[in-house]
């Protein structure tokens, strides 16, 4: 029987990440697969050298049938054993021996005009609505929104700066003008903060995205709505709603900080004004 310490292997891998600079999220997810993967290595009575394609296709083959883990999820298994192989063990890859795996792509739901603003404009508590109405007026990622500080946001040019977040490149979005008459409020009400322009519990620390999740989550309850809100359903909402303004692709994917314009075209699918201004040939008149 082989037994080995993961400490080493962990440590290394911890050690590339920094130096790829990858964003905590993706640290954190990769970290828990790698002590997934490991501790199965070990069950296998091996040393993560020594363990082939097909072996490695065993294990993704029990993620999926065992785990029943979805295709996107096993994807990022691949990613992570891939970056392991590649520069931890210092081992070619074979995409061919461990291809990603199709998955469907759903559109994602979204709230109506009027739905987003009766969500809004029904929370009582001020620092609550004023990170809701952000997240939608500015179609903010949750993370965005956290991280914000007092000098981000600038009243003259009706803009709010956005740090490098996801996409690793700064931006800025809209400053809505209910938005800021909201935040203003807020900020009177709340001890006018000057760091973190919405702070956490903890000292010279941000409000922590599980707790924007869980007051979107609390007021979705006490409205009893069936649909269930989140902050990036706020976001594509903000991406629809703008679309269905008449904004081209290339300004809204500037606005919500996509890299691709590729992932602005959703909005096209989600764009109900659009599809109702759609005429099927079928409905074209013969005579004509």
């Amino acid at each position: 029987m082989k037994f080995f310490d993961d400490k080493p292997y962990v440590k290394k891998f911890n050690d590339l990440l920094i130096l790829r600079d990858l964003t905590h999220n993706t640290v954190k997810s990769y970290n828990s697969m790698l002590r997934r993967y490991l501790s199965w290595v070990k069950s296998c009575q091996r040393v993560p050298e020594d363990i082939s394609f097909a072996e490695i296709r065993d294990y993704l083959l029990f993620l999926k049938q065992r785990e029943n883990l979805s295709n996107r999820t096993i994807n990022a298994h691949i990613s992570q054993l891939r970056f392991f192989h590649l520069y931890v063990l210092r081992k070619p890859w074979d995409k061919y021996e461990i291809p990603y795996m199709k998955f469907n792509t759903k559109l994602p739901d979204i709230l109506t005009l009027e739905e987003a603003h009766y969500f809004i404009n029904t929370i009582p508590n001020l620092k609550h609505k004023a990170c809701v109405a952000l997240l939608y007026s500015a179609g903010l990622r949750v993370s965005e929104l956290c991280h914000l500080r007092y000098e981000d946001i600038s009243r003259k040019n009706m803009r709010i700066y956005i740090r490098p977040s996801k996409s690793r490149s700064d931006r800025y979005a809209i400053l809505s003008k209910k938005a800021l008459d909201i935040l203003t409020k807020y900020w009177f009400s709340f001890g006018k903060p000057k760091g973190w322009l919405f702070p956490g519990t903890k000292d010279n620390c941000p409000i922590v995205s599980f707790t924007v999740s869980r007051f979107i989550n609390d007021h979705c309850s006490f409205l009893g709505l069936e649909k269930k809100v989140t902050a990036h359903m706020l976001r594509h909402s903000f991406g629809t709603h703008l679309y269905e303004q008449g904004y081209d692709l290339l300004t809204i994917q500037k606005l919500l900080g996509h890299k691709s314009a590729s992932s602005s075209l959703i909005y096209v699918h989600l764009g109900t004004t659009t599809m109702k201004k759609l005429k099927s040939p079928f409905d074209k008149d013969e005579s004509l």
